[in-house]
């Protein structure tokens, strides 16, 4: 450390200090902790060598009481420059603007949710997606819970408990959070029984593996992986055919539901709901987050008979989905019922059908509002975006970022200020830059973005 870095630090003004000249009209606890963490992130700055300058105790005490008078809350909107359109982290799936006057609507007063109108007695809160599943899909029914794993869980508890679930053993397989089909298997009171090899599975391995003790035929979809090669897989209306002939259901986890072929995109083949049932399912499970563009849900359709069972079942009630999600999730389908205002509004459908012309406009306009700030250097630059949440992991889309890097911080440090400001964004790094892809950025973000680099860079 530099003599005049040390200088510095000794003229930051303590806490108790602070705590004096703040206006007390602020709680002192919250006074307490913006004081601490202010003079931690200024300490930071005199150590890396950013701030050089003495600081005057004013200009601490205006740091801070900004920082209570800006109200920030833990969770935050953040900026997704990293060019995964389903980003785990990040949220996943961001809503349709088309969805937020139905959710203001129904989430702030009162609403139906388990009233029938029409009877002007109790109802319950799912009648209200049958009819537009229906449509969407031809299923009977519909229920939904909290996630897709929630999801999985209520239709083998209900439908297979202390049974046994055939199942491919190259499906047995593991996504995010350390989820595991083997392990939800069991945990539903279900007993594993192991069909085929890794690679092969033959219809025969099925009816070899059926006993009286049987309780249903599982097919888990592989969206997060690919086994490629020597490999095969009876159809599903062969397995329809197989647990039909036996009074069994078929249950297809699909992971992240579609509802539309991207094929149009460039995307390989990847099943509809409506394919699956139409393919003798009994029992379809996706989530309402991933491809469906929706808020985080876990969705079951298919046979009546089969969910109304599943309504009964007392494990319902720890996963059932509140208002909110129900509310965006009913408007978030009503837009398919339109394809082509589902790929124009569904954010999600937007960002994978951008073509790569249309990023490079995009990062044209946000790179010549960025040139004119100091220190900066900008670049136009081609790379690959993901789709994320587990969904065509072995397919990238090309695309256009703006590079950013400076000889006044490091690219490490450049996108930690980026991700601490005001509106996160969250960029990647790469060869020493720091990568904004278009395609999962707004041009209603481009102000925010500009202004967060004037901010760092005075």
């Amino acid at each position: 450390m530099t003599k005049e870095a040390q200088n510095i630090l000794a003229s930051l003004p303590s806490v108790d200090t602070l705590l004096k000249k703040i206006d007390p009209k602020f709680p002192h606890g919250a006074a307490k902790e913006a004081a601490q963490r202010t003079l931690k992130e200024l300490r930071q700055e005199i150590l890396a060598g950013t701030q050089q300058t003495v600081i005057d105790h004013k200009a601490v005490v205006t740091l801070v009481e900004k920082q209570l008078t800006e109200k920030q809350f833990s969770l935050r909107r953040v900026i997704n420059g990293t060019g995964t359109v389903i980003h785990t982290n990040l949220g996943r799936s961001s809503l349709s603007p088309q969805v937020e006057e139905q959710v203001v609507a129904t989430g702030f007063h009162y609403s139906n949710l388990e009233f029938d109108l029409n009877s002007g007695k109790r109802g319950s809160r799912y009648s209200h997606l049958v009819s537009i599943v229906k449509k969407l899909t031809g299923a009977e029914d519909v229920l939904v819970v909290n996630n897709n794993a929630a999801a999985v869980l209520l239709v083998l508890s209900t439908l297979v408990p202390e049974k046994e679930v055939l199942v491919s053993r190259g499906e047995l397989v593991e996504i995010g959070g350390a989820f595991r089909i083997p392990d939800v298997i069991t945990s539903s009171g279900g007993k594993i029984v192991e069909v085929g090899t890794t690679n092969k599975t033959h219809i025969a391995d099925y009816e070899q593996a059926l006993t009286e003790a049987t309780g249903a035929l599982l097919k888990v979809h592989t969206s997060n992986y690919r086994i490629i090669g020597f490999t095969e897989t009876p159809a599903l209306s062969e397995l329809a055919d197989l647990a039909h002939n036996h009074d069994l259901p078929l249950i297809n986890d699909l992971g992240s539901g579609l509802l539309l072929d991207m094929r149009p995109f460039g995307l390989p083949y990847e099943p509809t709901v409506k394919e699956v049932l139409e393919q003798g399912c009994d029992i379809v499970t996706f989530s309402g987050d991933k491809l469906l563009g929706g808020p985080q849900a876990g969705i079951i359709v298919g046979k009546r008979a089969y969910i109304e069972k599943m309504k009964k079942n007392q494990l319902l009630r720890a996963l059932r989905i509140d208002k909110m999600t129900l509310s965006a999730l009913e408007a978030t389908l009503a837009l398919y019922l339109d394809e082509k205002e589902a790929l124009q509004q569904v954010p999600t459908l937007q960002m994978i059908g951008l073509s790569q012309d249309e990023c490079l406009s995009k990062a044209e306009q946000l790179a010549a509002m960025l040139q004119g700030i100091s220190e900066v250097k900008v670049a136009i630059e081609k790379d690959d975006s993901k789709i994320g949440g587990g969904s065509y992991p072995e397919h990238l889309l090309p695309t256009y970022v703006v590079a950013l890097s400076s000889d006044k911080f490091s690219a490490d440090a450049l996108q930690e200020k980026l991700r601490l400001g005001a509106t996160p964004i969250i960029s990647r790094v790469k060869e020493g830059a720091n990568l904004l892809d278009l395609r999962t950025i707004a041009v209603e973000e481009f102000g925010l973005i500009q202004a967060s680099l004037q901010t760092i860079f005075g």
